[in-house]
């Protein structure tokens, strides 16, 4: 069976089209590699690109992304809404056929080294991947963002994984990381109060009393969608589906006197994840569901480009 790796690394760049661009051609230029998608947002200015291929080609791919990034992102100029700490802010790598956890392990410690050793960019591993528990919690790590960075290399318990303690201004760090598949899934409200959205995300993170499991939160508001979100990462969603907190965040929003008007997912997904478990994984119901979920709602899905086992055919 081929050996396959999806990688969905966060470049901190959602408003030049041409850095988006040079990163996306570098990923191109590799054979044996397919770019898949390319979300960019401009208010959180951050992109996220969905690439998959064999690990060979995938270990260059991704290297020759997180160079390009390096050279064309200056952290010391960004603002956005999405936390960040890096260039390329987090970098995931994710089985997909043939392969197991382990070996993507090593290979996301062979980036890392690589990161240092040729771009003098400070790297950390988390998740699966992560040498200190504290590290396998992305949020641990980002603690602080950019800003505090400086500071935070002084402490000794955030020493790097590849690399010396040193501030790269124009870089930052880089978080590397193998893992399971992540849902970045953004749920929107029918009000302007991003208070709300922030209450609803203290309600339905896993750290509530009686929040969902495997799900981070946060609430903001997006200029360029004019629209006040719950913004998600469904960190296993074999153990809390996309229909459980759709549902759960549709509750909220109406004990808060509003209600939810669509949602959004960034990035791709498996099949599997926009598919109840007894239902056919089939296009139909892709469709349906995504309707169900109001998919369209701040932009087209279009499945055969957001779905991976799709997109791949």
């Amino acid at each position: 069976m081929q050996k396959l790796i999806e990688c969905v690394p966060n470049f901190s760049e959602g408003q030049n089209p041409k850095i988006i661009e040079k990163i996306a051609q570098s990923i191109r230029n590799v054979s044996g590699v397919k770019l898949l998608d390319i979300d960019a947002g401009f208010h959180a200015n951050r992109t996220v690109m969905t690439f998959v291929g064999e690990p060979n080609a995938m270990q260059e791919a991704i290297f020759q992304a997180i160079k390009t990034a390096s050279e064309t992102i200056d952290m010391s100029l960004h603002k956005g809404t999405h936390p960040r700490i890096g260039a390329t802010d987090v970098c995931p790598l994710v089985p997909i056929a043939g392969i197991e956890m382990d070996e993507v392990i090593e290979i996301s410690k062979n980036i890392g080294k690589r990161v240092w050793d040729e771009l003098k960019i400070p790297a950390y591993l988390y998740n699966e991947s992560a040498q200190i528990i504290e590290r396998k919690n992305l949020a641990w790590i980002r603690n602080g963002e950019y800003e505090n960075l400086e500071q935070k290399l002084k402490n000794q318990d955030f020493n790097p994984d590849y690399g010396d303690a040193i501030f790269n201004p124009k870089s930052g760090i880089c978080i590397i990381g193998a893992r399971k598949f992540l849902l970045a899934y953004n749920i929107n409200l029918a009000t302007k109060d991003v208070k709300i959205a922030k209450e609803i995300s203290k309600h339905i993170r896993e750290s509530a009393p009686n929040g969902l499991k495997n799900v981070k939160a946060i609430g903001w508001y997006i200029e360029e969608f004019d629209k006040v979100q719950v913004s998600m990462n469904l960190t296993d969603f074999l153990i809390t589906d996309i229909f459980t907190v759709f549902q759960n965040v549709s509750l909220l929003a109406h004990q808060f006197n509003t209600q939810v008007t669509g949602s959004e997912l960034v990035g791709m997904i498996p099949i599997a994840a926009i598919t109840k478990k007894n239902e056919k994984k089939s296009l139909h119901n892709v469709i349906k569901n995504a309707n169900f979920l109001g998919l369209n709602d701040v932009k087209p899905f279009e499945p055969s480009q957001k779905v991976i086992e799709l997109a791949l055919h």
